[in-house]
């Protein structure tokens, strides 16, 4: 028997990150991350390249007011700082087990945790989750009508659409139909907070030059009381960084960022969401809404990542958050959307120094700029390295990105792409139980158990579609590889080996798989690989000539047919003619 050696000749760079496996499974050394410090300002967090900014010194606490009594005390914020654990902490603290509600409590009064709750929205349907470094990465989808497409009706589908592929909070950019009523019924129907950018609202039906100090405080507090979450508030556009855009090749692609350019140089005037700021705070006070500072200046191609604009803006963002946590506000902050991916882990970390620990929400960002209709695949890459280096909330980008308003199955993709960012993120952060499902699956493939590994993936539906494709039975080798290939089903055969051996996991037969559902026919169907008549076999199941044995098992399974020729060829031949439904 092949036995282990007891000393490593490698010096693995472990820094004390936990595993993120609970019961410290497999036989990897776990996270190369840094150790969790939270509570303070490193959190969960990668080890720094040489050259990367520190961490700030300071945190919420030194931008404290005089404390208000429990009674006055309206925002998480406020709460955290008297030392109360409220029911949003709590339930925070069920939903991500590796933080006990004191630690929620201290991450919130420090401002590098938040918890969007408006207290309106509390009262419908809304299941409080938190945003920051020391939970889970979350996932933001955005979604809204616009003058030329969709409208409420399918504004909520999409909703509910995108809460199912796993969404943590949407944000609504409608620009056009009633968006009054459909912000209404996206508040009353959503589970998950809920952000709008309100500059849009505001100019609907007038002229940007218009808008007036008194109409940007009516609208705000018009969508609190509807029971918005989050407001993007571009306040950071100062009217001394436009100049410094001039020589960029794509300008300024924030809509937001654009229409306060406009109204700036119009009036000769300081942007009108910095001049009132403060009574911007009061009103999101009063409601606990949280605010999500925009980036105006945002980077829209490589060629204009990480220039003067965007860390000036930056700068004045850094004043905003304080100016808010002073307020009793709580704070996240937008960050860029083309950077290249040698400066992803810079623009973290610059946030992360000033911005005091604030969390950081990033629209991917996009590492190159040449692949139109896949930018879901480009940006989650960069959305990875963001989470990894700091980011707390990842804005989804689909395949409809620069192109069009996203449909039904553009937000399924963006979704399911920048899941995989977040959770890749988690595992290689050590947070506590990240990986448990990833071994859990590992365990499930190494026995060749496919019903258990389909249940165990995040969309069983297309993994099912996808095998049935080339091989509807649960045998025990993969299509991809066939019977004399296959090392999943020779590991197991290896006495010497554990894979594939874990009691839980073994199954008592293998099995015809079942016919497809309707959602793995569409799926199928829109692969555009099988024929019609192909499809409709895996549907009803007709096929003769792969037939169960006595003991249950497919006629092609390894056990039942000694000859490895025979097997393969009971595989491809023999299909009979579609049946009926």
């Amino acid at each position: 028997m092949i036995k282990p050696s007891a000393d490593s000749r490698f010096a693995l760079p472990v820094h004390g990150a936990d595993d993120p496996s609970t019961g410290g499974q497999g036989t990897t050394p776990g996270s190369f991350a840094l150790a969790p410090d939270v509570g303070g300002p490193l959190t969960y967090s990668s080890p720094d390249t040489p050259g990367m900014p520190a961490p700030s010194s300071h945190t919420a606490w030194d931008f404290n007011p005089a404390p208000r009594g429990a009674e006055n005390a309206v925002t998480q914020l406020e709460r955290a700082r008297l030392g109360l654990v409220t029911p949003e902490m709590h339930r925070v603290s069920e939903r991500e087990p590796h933080l006990t509600p004191g630690q929620v409590r201290d991450e919130v009064a420090a401002g590098r945790l938040i918890i969007p709750a408006n207290r309106v929205h509390l009262g419908y349907n809304l299941d409080p989750m938190a945003i920051g470094r020391a939970s889970k990465t979350k996932v933001n989808a955005n979604m809204g009508a616009s003058p030329v497409s969709s409208g409420t009706d399918e504004e909520v589908e999409k909703l509910r659409w995108a809460e199912r592929w796993g969404a943590d909070t949407i944000m609504d950019l409608s620009t056009g139909g009633d968006l009054d009523a459909c912000r209404e019924a996206i508040i009353r129907n959503s589970t998950v907070p809920i952000g709008t950018v309100p500059i849009y609202s505001m100019i609907i039906g007038r002229r940007i030059e218009d808008l007036s100090y008194d109409w940007i405080l009516e609208t705000l507090e018009q969508q609190a009381k509807q029971g918005v979450d989050y407001f993007t508030i571009h306040a950071g556009v100062l009217r001394e960084h436009l100049p410094l855009i001039q020589d960029r090749l794509i300008g300024i692609v924030s809509r937001g960022g654009s229409l306060l350019a406009k109204w700036m140089l119009v009036h000769d005037k300081q942007n009108p969401m910095y001049e009132i700021f403060d009574d911007i705070c009061d009103i999101m006070r009063e409601y606990d809404v949280s605010f999500s500072l925009g980036d105006g200046l945002r980077p829209g191609g490589l060629a204009d990542a990480t220039d003067e604009a965007q860390l000036r803006e930056l700068e004045t963002l850094a004043e905003l958050t304080e100016r808010a946590w002073a307020k009793g506000c709580q704070v996240m902050v937008e960050g860029p959307g083309h950077v290249p991916f040698d400066q992803v882990e810079y623009n973290m970390k610059l946030q992360r120094s000033l911005c005091h620990g604030a969390p950081f929400y990033v629209l991917g960002p996009l590492v190159t700029d040449i692949f139109p209709g896949y930018d879901h695949i480009t940006s989650c890459i960069g959305a990875t390295a963001a989470a990894y280096h700091g980011a707390a909330m990842l804005c989804y980008v689909t395949p409809k990105e620069h192109l069009g308003l996203p449909k039904k199955d553009d937000v399924k993709q963006g979704c399911v792409a920048y899941k995989i960012a977040a959770h890749a993120a988690d595992v290689a952060l050590g947070i506590p139980g990240a990986r448990d499902r990833d071994d859990e699956l590992t365990k499930a493939r190494a026995a060749l158990n496919w019903e258990k590994h389909f249940e165990l993936s995040f969309d069983p539906d297309t993994a099912r579609a996808l095998h049935d494709e080339d091989l509807d039975v649960d045998t025990d080798f993969c299509a991809m590889c066939g019977h004399d290939w296959c090392s999943v089903r020779i590991s197991k055969e290896i006495q010497e080996f554990q894979s594939g051996k874990d009691e839980e996991y073994v199954r008592e037969k293998v099995m015809k798989s079942a016919a497809l559902t309707s959602e793995q026919r569409q799926i199928l169907e829109q692969r555009g690989v099988l024929s019609p008549e192909e499809i409709h076999r895996l549907a009803t199941k007709t096929r003769e000539t792969v037939t169960e044995g006595d003991d249950g098992k497919a006629v092609c399974h390894s056990d039942y047919v000694e000859n490895p020729d025979e097997a393969r060829r009971l595989q491809t031949v023999g299909q009979a003619e579609p049946g009926t439904d």
